[in-house]
């Protein structure tokens, strides 16, 4: 396959295709309306005669054609086929892009007489996927023999994923369709029951969502969603009713819109993304007529509203699909908010008139996006929806939960006073004097420590003998970079981009990647931002993006590999950086790089980038530092001649170590096995900081590694003097770099590159440290800052 020059009108149209689907899927009210449309356009813009979107059934082995641009419309709906079976069933079983000229000779293809597509030359497949599933199978045809280049595969893939998205909305949908009306309850578990039973009086346990201690009074949220004081009525004025519907569903529409726009306002648009799915409920017409339904029936619009509502939750509650399962939180959202515009209630209560802990069964999104935060002290959820979207905004604000408390709202009372454990996952309601005194001896001592810390932040990191070492911090949302200004972080050393990927339901566009890290590099107000290109793949993974099954995903197709893959979406982000970096200075990073081939390539699409930027007349920084992230063996090893290619290395010492000692630091059998200290660690860093002083590149340390003191000693006698972290570990980390002496740590540690085995490596730094002398800050010159 030849691949063809990539050319402005060639990124453009890709970028307008994922614009207008966007478009697409903000404003269809139908499901089906909606693919035929985006069918419709794919085929417009891919220039092809045919596309097709195949859906996978709920059996999961079963793919059907659900909309077509090209083939026989009668073909939609009969045609099916197993996954494996037939191309589009290969692309399915396969979980890839697969293209073949004149398909009907491929052995695996199979013909329907139904499709008309025996007069097509070429094939293209690209799998659609949700949460590492396989959801469907997009499909592009041409009359013409044709060679699909690398480019135009990239472009449908980038689609493909858009689209994606959409089917994610659409299997909700469609769930509330098939399971609506099912009204069993499945009955409590044994194991529901005895823990119950087992629950101790004024103490409560869940799991934490977000650490942290606080005390206050509690601020119970019992909904129930409004509809326990529902009744049928008698004497119903049908038409009257549909009105009253029609009307709130249009007030609950604007109420939504309202919702949306202050949650982005408070956090990110990608919080606020929630919104997007509720409106599409709100306008779904299967949803709607369903509601007229039993008003047509002679029953009330709240009780109609109560029964359907009551209705899909019984069915979500009792789905395996976990995602699915949560999304019975958006309905119960919707139900509410709609029942209080039908019956007149006002639907901004839950007004907080104290600040407290607040304890409800389930929070639901609008409730995080009406309440005042700043009066939100903490939170017990009953539910366990460590995924729910008030969850992830709790953390966001940085609120200690815990969730998966049963009985709390039943069982505390308005104004209880409760002590809240989210670093143990224990609540204690109305607590003795011994518990009240235990833990107010704790919080003054965390205070105090806290103060003296606090009195660190702006006094910078320098050693003894007045050596300058910089502590930037680790971030991944807009929400931490508060919390690495708080705790004195100069700038920002890693920037995680693949978490707002996350957050989202299909790949942000270029703006949208522009506005974010602008923002970020302009709260830090001219001292530099690291951003790292998308890492994902081994324990990340995208919602609407999946790589294929793997025996060891770590070692498979990750990273930067999968970037170099995806061009477009790669030269998409690059391009939002390079805009980012002309309002302050910026770092691009690259993730996992294991060869000369990669970084190279990588400064190809960057050089591309600024062309299409230079042509767009758009502004952008011409200079930004390039950086390989160094991780894998192969790259310490490579590290003399990769330092020729950039300007900076950041050591990725959680993947190092792993990597180099083939010990997995997520798997309890061979933890032992991960040691930081280990000689060959220390070796192989060695030989890297020697590489960075040849070549004059800068070396950053990201990783936890650096948050262990006697690490954080070897390291400074390695010769490195930047970090990044977890910000929190900042201030205590400034305490004991300002105890250490280099000159000392560097004799000390060079003796220790001789030592084999990682105890007497760590024995003799704890014992280095045990002397360090008290902390004197009457060395440490504000004015050595800059």
């Amino acid at each position: 396959m030849t691949p063809i020059k990539r050319t402005k009108s060639d990124h453009s149209l890709g970028l307008s295709t994922l614009q207008d689907i966007s478009t697409l899927i903000l404003q269809s009210h139908d499901l089906n309306e909606t693919i035929r449309n985006i069918v419709d356009l794919v085929a417009l813009r891919a220039h092809s005669d045919v596309c097709s979107l195949y859906l996978l059934e709920n059996d999961q082995e079963t793919l059907t054609l659900k909309a077509t641009k090209g083939l026989e419309q009668s073909a939609i709906g009969t045609i099916s086929m197993k996954i494996g079976e037939g191309l589009t069933g290969k692309v399915a079983a396969e979980k890839r892009i697969l293209a073949f000229e004149e398909p009907q000779k491929h052995p695996d293809y199979q013909y329907f007489a139904e499709s008309g597509e025996e007069q097509f030359h070429t094939f293209v497949g690209i799998p659609l996927f949700d949460h590492n599933h396989s959801i469907g199978v997009l499909v592009i045809q041409t009359l013409e023999p044709h060679t699909f280049s690398e480019e135009e595969l990239a472009t449908l893939s980038t689609i493909a994923f858009q689209v994606a998205s959409i089917v994610v909305n659409a299997r909700l949908l469609d769930a509330i369709d098939r399971y609506g009306q099912q009204e069993t309850t499945a009955p409590a578990t044994v194991a529901e029951v005895a823990g119950a039973e087992l629950q101790q009086p004024n103490t409560f346990r869940g799991h934490a969502a977000y650490p942290g201690v606080v005390t206050g009074p509690a601020n119970i949220i019992d909904q129930q969603f409004g509809f326990s004081d529902i009744f049928d009525e008698c004497n119903i004025d049908p038409p009257a009713e549909l009105k009253r519907l029609d009307e709130a569903l249009r007030k609950t529409r604007i109420q939504t819109l309202y919702l949306e726009k202050r949650v982005a306002e408070q956090l990110t648009q990608e919080d606020a993304a929630i919104f997007h799915t509720h409106l599409m409920i709100l306008e779904d017409r299967g949803f709607i007529d369903r509601l007229h339904e039993l008003i047509e029936e002679q029953h009330s619009a709240p009780y109609a509203l109560k029964k359907v509502i009551s209705g899909y939750l019984e069915a979500f509650g009792k789905m395996e699909d976990p995602y699915l399962r949560e999304r019975a939180a958006d309905m119960e959202d919707i139900g509410r908010r709609l029942l209080a515009n039908l019956v007149g209630k006002n639907t901004e209560g839950l007004q907080l008139h104290h600040s407290g802990i607040l304890v409800a069964k389930r929070l639901l999104p609008s409730d995080m996006a009406i309440l005042d935060h700043s009066m939100i002290l903490g939170m017990v959820i009953e539910s366990n929806e460590a995924n729910s979207h008030s969850v992830i905004m709790a953390k966001a604000l940085g609120i200690p939960a815990i969730i998966g408390v049963k009985g709390a709202v039943s069982k505390i009372k308005p104004d209880d006073n409760l002590i809240l454990d989210a670093n143990s996952g224990c609540i204690y309601q109305n607590p003795e004097q011994t518990i009240i005194d235990e833990y107010a001896r704790l919080g003054q001592e965390g205070l105090k420590e806290k103060k003296r810390l606090s009195e660190l932040r702006n006094i910078p990191p320098v050693t003894r003998n007045r050596q300058r070492i910089y502590l930037r911090a680790n971030i991944g949302l807009v929400s931490d970079v508060s919390v690495a200004k708080k705790h004195g972080a100069e700038g920002v050393g890693l920037y995680r981009t693949e978490f707002p990927y996350m957050a989202r339901s299909s790949f942000p566009d270029r703006q949208d990647q522009y506005l974010l890290y602008k923002k970020v590099v302009e709260d830090f107000a001219g001292t530099p931002v690291t951003i790292r290109t998308l890492d994902i793949g081994g324990d990340k993974a995208l919602p609407y993006f999946t790589q294929p099954d793997e025996d060891n995903p770590f070692m498979g197709w990750r990273s930067v590999r999968v970037s170099l893959d995806n061009r477009e979406i790669f030269q998409t982000q690059i391009e939002a950086i390079l805009m980012a970096a002309y309002h302050g200075p910026i770092r691009l990073l690259f993730p996992m790089i294991s060869n000369m081939d990669e970084i190279r390539t990588c400064k190809v699409i960057v050089n591309e980038a600024m062309e299409n930027l230079r042509k767009e007349k758009i502004p952008f920084a011409e200079d930004i530092p390039l950086g390989a992230m160094i991780e894998v063996p192969a790259a310490v090893r490579l590290a003399p001649h990769l330092a020729k290619e950039v300007d900076f290395f950041a050591l990725g010492t959680n993947d190092l170590i792993q990597y180099l000692l083939a010990a997995d630091r997520s798997n309890p059998r061979v933890q032992k096995y991960y040691d930081p200290l280990h000689p060959a660690v220390l070796l192989s860093i060695n030989g890297l900081v020697q590489a960075t002083r040849e070549n004059k590149v800068e070396l950053c340390v990201c990783g936890e590694m650096a948050t262990d003191p006697a690490c954080l000693l070897a390291l400074i006698g390695l010769g490195i003097h930047e970090f990044s972290l977890s910000a929190p570990y900042i201030p205590r980390l400034k305490n004991f770099i300002n105890r250490v002496d280099t000159v000392a740590a560097e004799q000390l540690v060079q003796s220790l590159l001789l030592e084999a085995d990682s105890s007497s490596i760590r024995k003799a730094l704890d014992g280095a440290i045990r002397n360090l002398p008290v902390t004197d800050f009457s060395v440490v010159k504000p004015s050595i800052a800059n």
